[in-house]
């Protein structure tokens, strides 16, 4: 009777503990069968080209097909419920940016996710700087320049935007509270639009990025003056960045990354961050990268972490003091 009570204690202890095991050694063997990356845009565009990079790379990397699955729709909104929604095993993953993580949080009053409860960070991919252009006959050369006049005339200075709640709009607002100058704000229903009228002289400039404006610089179109990012672009390298001339703090760029379902195993995190990070480095990603103007750029899963958390509470203040109701 004693052994029967055993064996069968044994066997229970065994069940207990048997879908921690097997989830770790599925985890260890990693991964093990095709695994789906969500892009939140449509096929051909400029997010959908970097994710289509990275998925080839890290699949092969990995040994395993990473299938691109475009789920367009409500600013990323849509290619998050599915994500937020997936099994927390590492086969579904996503590439995030800027707006999906950092501005979406104050720009809706309710969202089916939470970038900092539902999703697990993997690694940042890159970064993309916006370029600050200018009308041509605009008497200014310089961030400095621009600044002075605006002092000197508050409220006539206007730029164009893609769009309320765009990053577009958010850098020109940015730059008015850093550099305290009055500015009017024109949203466009993308940034075509406000490039249009920036070269005819109907707004005074626009932030936008490298390759919509490239065509219009090289006309002598438009007149680009800074760089929104951090440190000058590879791309541009004559163009100083905003901080260099004079405007402290000035940080606004678009970013990507990689994430996972939250309650994905450290191992799979794990694997896929060490990969990324690894492929990150290989000249051919570089140059296909830089061919996009993507700046790569990885992290650790806690650095990423961080850095979002960071930048919602940016944005955040930013959108408040611009008055923008979220929708």
């Amino acid at each position: 009777m004693e052994t029967c009570r055993r064996s069968a204690l044994a066997l229970m202890l065994m069940f207990a503990v048997w879908p921690a095991l097997s989830s770790n050694v599925l985890s260890q063997n990693y991964p093990v069968r095709p695994i789906r990356l969500l892009i939140t845009s449509t096929p051909g565009g400029s997010v959908d080209t970097i994710a289509r990079i990275v998925a080839t790379r890290l699949g092969e990397r990995l040994g395993q097909q990473i299938v691109a699955d475009n789920r367009p729709g409500a600013g990323g909104i849509v290619a998050a419920q599915v994500l937020a929604k997936a099994p927390a095993d590492g086969y579904t993953l996503i590439l995030g940016s800027a707006p999906l993580l950092a501005l979406n949080p104050s720009l809706y009053k309710t969202l089916p996710y939470d970038p900092l409860k539902d999703f697990a960070p993997v690694s940042l991919v890159g970064s993309q700087d916006l370029v600050l252009v200018v009308n041509p006959s605009l008497p200014v050369t310089s961030v400095k320049e621009l600044i002075t006049l605006a002092k000197r005339r508050p409220g006539q200075l206007s730029y164009g935007s893609a769009g309320n709640g765009t990053g577009s709009h958010l850098s020109g607002e940015l730059l008015k509270k850093l550099a305290g100058i009055d500015l009017l704000h024109v949203p466009y229903k993308g940034v075509a639009g406000a490039l249009l009228d920036v070269a005819g002289g109907a707004v005074a400039m626009t932030f936008t990025t490298f390759l919509s404006s490239q065509g219009y610089v090289s006309a002598g179109k438009v007149k680009a003056i800074a760089v929104t990012g951090p440190n000058r672009s590879p791309a541009t390298p004559e163009l100083p960045t905003l901080i260099e001339q004079g405007v402290a703090g000035f940080e606004s760029y678009t970013w990507y990354g990689i994430l996972a379902t939250t309650g994905t195993s450290r191992n799979v995190i794990g694997r896929l961050n060490t990969e990324i990070v690894v492929l990150l480095k290989q000249p051919e990603t570089l140059s296909r990268l830089n061919s996009q103007n993507i700046q790569a750029d990885s992290s650790t899963p806690a650095q990423f972490g961080k850095f979002i958390a960071a930048e919602i509470e940016k944005w955040r203040q930013i959108i408040r003091s611009a008055g923008i109701n979220p929708v």
